[in-house]
């Protein structure tokens, strides 16, 4: 894999961090409820982040902290709205799954963001031309009826929607080929979409691929990106049903072995900088929220 620039890397590792920091905070009975990582997943918003600009909606998922953090690397605010605390992010009502800033949005129901990003991106070929709506789902998502809808919308008005489907191959506890016939691909192209396949794990490749696809989305060419991912953890926190023999391919332990001295070093500036906010977070007051 190419070398990383120290700022891609340090993210990227921030994401990670972030994750591990959460299943601990857990095992050790200091969260509550449940929250999914996106352990293994972690390239694929940070690949993403430059080719997106401020003025862009993006929409998340339940596995969605790694696209926050790539969004606007406050892992302060995140984790005190997890924690329920002082300067959370939604003060301290969305939790996980559900968050809300600038424009930004994150749900935990399958297949919703699709036909709201659908509408967005239609506000936006009206009133901001050139801007875009990027939406994150699931290869499981592909069993929602809205998928379908938000797609043919999308299509025949040629909207900015830009459809990233991480693939892990497994959808909660059903591996991929015994809950979706066809592909990802031919689902698109049901609808005269575009689908691009995504198996690279180097970044610097990833940004160069999709750079100028990105820019057909804004001229209101709708595209479906499937990135082959991996999911390494569990579901949510503990209940991965996949045999320990299964393939698990991380990014990150090819970036090691290729580029050790840079990886210890940020990874270990990650680590500490994740102990210093668990601690700080957890000492604050708890969040207080006001209706509007």
């Amino acid at each position: 894999m190419n070398r990383l620039a120290d700022e891609d890397l340090a993210l990227l590792l921030l994401i990670r961090s972030f994750e591990q920091k959460l299943l601990a905070l857990f095992e050790r009975g200091e969260l509550h409820g449940t929250t999914h990582t996106c352990l293994g997943q972690e390239y694929v918003p940070v690949s993403l982040r430059p080719l997106l600009s401020d003025g862009d909606w993006v929409f998340s998922n339940h596995r969605g902290h790694g696209h926050y953090l790539a969004r606007f690397e406050d892992p302060e605010g995140l984790l005190a709205e997890i924690m329920g605390r002082k300067g959370a992010v939604c003060d301290g009502v969305g939790g996980s799954q559900h968050l809300r800033r600038d424009r930004y949005l994150s749900t935990g129901v399958q297949g919703q963001s699709l036909p709201v990003a659908a509408g967005v991106a239609l506000h936006l070929k009206r009133h901001e031309p050139g801007a875009l709506a990027c939406v994150y789902i699931g290869d499981g998502t592909w069993g929602e009826g809205a998928v379908y809808e938000a797609l043919n919308m999308a299509q025949l008005w040629r909207l900015p929607l830009l459809v990233v489907v991480e693939h892990n191959g497994i959808a909660q506890s059903t591996p991929t080929e015994l809950q979706m016939a066809g592909t990802v691909a031919g689902r698109a192209a049901a609808f005269g979409i575009g689908c691009t396949q995504v198996s690279s794990l180097d970044v610097a490749e990833i940004r160069r691929h999709l750079a100028p696809l990105v820019e057909t989305v804004r001229d209101g060419s709708p595209l479906v990106v499937e990135f082959a991912t991996h999911r390494l953890g569990p579901h949510s926190k503990g209940d991965d049903t996949r045999p320990p023999d299964a393939v698990r391919l991380d990014w990150y332990a090819s970036y090691q072995a290729e580029h050790p001295d840079q990886s210890a070093r940020i990874e270990a500036v990650a680590r500490s900088r994740m102990d210093t906010i668990a601690e700080e977070v957890a000492a604050r007051p708890l969040a207080a929220w006001t209706a509007a």
